[in-house]
């Protein structure tokens, strides 16, 4: 294991993406009430919405309600996804947002599938969006959407990946996600891209959200913690996914399998468990 400090890991806490391709529509009391519940956990970052096209995901139609009932006393961070500037000017407006994500895939099919862009035009869409940051006192996140491989046989290869992360880091985006958007990814290959990304780019924070089935996420995990990956994605019950991707099989890896394997190894030992069970009650009540 590297070298680490024990204190210094991220878990961001994912119900956006658990919700945002849930069949029924989730009630705005509901989310906020869950939303609220997840702040007093103790999460580095929630990432609580998304200012997008309701066409798009509908789910996420009433994010503007939904940030005006946080309590945002905590010391856990807001983050919203964008997919162009009018979501991003939407998202710079609320001071109680400190970070924005925008998804960027390496994978021309997906990039349009997902944000109505190509790729170039995506790398244009987050030079602005990281300007709009840069005077608002945001920061941007950028995902690495489909950045383990793609099932549309667009060109991929590692070097891919590393071209568009350098140059998304020459315009000054300092965290970086690399997403296994469909659940493709081996443990090998998550060792691989992250280790060379991390060790590259010391001076930008390097995290993965990876997506997987119940039974395969550890290695997973484990390979990306190897190589110094200190920022890590996840939502409890392991709901949800990209419906953008067309694969129900695969979900967020479950933040309730992944705590007690972290505190294992002495991380986050400052969660309250016993919200965390309370939020894992909630959760199961929600996603029926």
């Amino acid at each position: 294991m590297a070298d680490l400090h024990r204190s210094t890991l991220k878990l961001i806490e994912c119900p956006r993406d658990a919700m945002q391709g849930w069949a029924h529509f989730i009630p705005t009391a509901q989310k906020i009430d869950y939303i609220n519940a997840l702040l007093k956990v103790g999460f580095d970052t929630i990432d609580f919405g998304s200012f997008v096209s309701p066409k798009a995901i509908p789910q996420m139609a009433d994010t503007h309600e939904v940030i005006r009932g946080l309590d945002t006393s905590s010391a856990t961070k807001l983050l919203a996804i964008v997919a162009n500037e009018r979501g991003a000017i939407d998202a710079v407006a609320y001071d109680a947002i400190h970070y924005l994500g925008y998804p960027f895939s390496v994978s021309e099919t997906f990039q349009q599938r997902n944000t109505q862009a190509s790729i170039a035009e995506s790398l244009q869409r987050v030079a602005t969006i990281q300007n709009l940051c840069e005077k608002n006192n945001k920061q941007l996140v950028v995902y690495i959407s489909m950045g383990f491989g793609n099932p549309y046989g667009d060109p991929y290869n590692e070097a891919i990946v590393f071209e568009w992360v350098h140059k998304l880091v020459s315009l000054g985006i300092e965290i970086i996600s690399l997403a296994d958007t469909v659940g493709l990814a081996t443990a090998d290959q998550v060792s691989s891209v992250t280790k060379y990304l991390v060790t590259a780019l010391p001076q930008a924070e390097i995290g993965v959200h990876l997506h997987a089935k119940a039974d395969d996420w550890k290695p997973k995990a484990a390979a990306a913690l190897e190589t110094g990956a200190l920022r890590f994605d996840g939502a409890l019950k392991g709901i949800g996914g990209c419906p953008m991707a067309g694969d129900a099989l695969v979900g967020n890896m479950d933040t309730e399998q992944m705590i007690p394997w972290f505190r294992e190894q002495g991380f986050l030992q400052e969660l309250d468990m016993a919200q965390l069970q309370t939020c894992g009650r909630m959760a199961s009540s929600i996603f029926i």
